[in-house]
């Protein structure tokens, strides 16, 4: 068992980096695999020590339905911000710094914040306070901030504290 542990100190990024090497290649062959497995099992142990206090999932159904919840947000944005960009004039737009107060501490739930928000077309983390406790989110377009920071501590903040405190 602890021989498996040292080969595999993270399978989960194990199983990741054999697909995404799958998907960079664009073929499927049993060459294409095994390399793929190769890495994956390679890049965790050689980044092993930088990894010392390796983040737990506590609720692994909720990993799920924040994948499902941030995937459904992606799409209903780019719509949103097509339409914005499209027939919406510079004049009347309203763009806005939104402050959203932190109750996350680990430091990998408020990364993936950060990157979710980002990566939601219409919204921008742009900074975070030096102790953490808030995060600073550019809005290309809202008519109340307060409503965009109550909408990410409910749909993002909240399901991230069950994932991963």
């Amino acid at each position: 068992m602890r021989l498996l542990r040292r080969l595999l100190p993270h399978p989960f990024l194990t199983l990741l980096l054999t697909l995404v090497w799958q998907l960079l290649v664009n073929d499927i062959s049993l060459n294409s695999l095994l390399f793929g497995f190769f890495l994956g099992i390679v890049i965790p142990v050689v980044t092993m020590p930088y990894w010392p206090n390796r983040p737990k999932l506590r609720n692994i159904p909720m990993v799920v339905e924040y994948i499902l919840v941030v995937l459904y947000d992606i799409v209903i944005a780019n719509i949103a911000v097509a339409r914005i960009v499209l027939f919406k004039p510079d004049a009347a737009r309203n763009p806005a710094w939104v402050r959203i107060p932190l109750e996350l501490r680990s430091p990998e739930a408020i990364t993936v914040l950060a990157g979710t928000i980002t990566m939601t077309p219409g919204t921008l983390s742009a900074d975070l306070s030096a102790k953490g406790h808030s995060l600073l989110v550019h809005c290309l377009d809202t008519e109340d901030p307060d409503a965009v920071r109550d909408e990410i501590k409910q749909r993002y903040e909240r399901r991230l504290k069950e994932i991963f405190e």
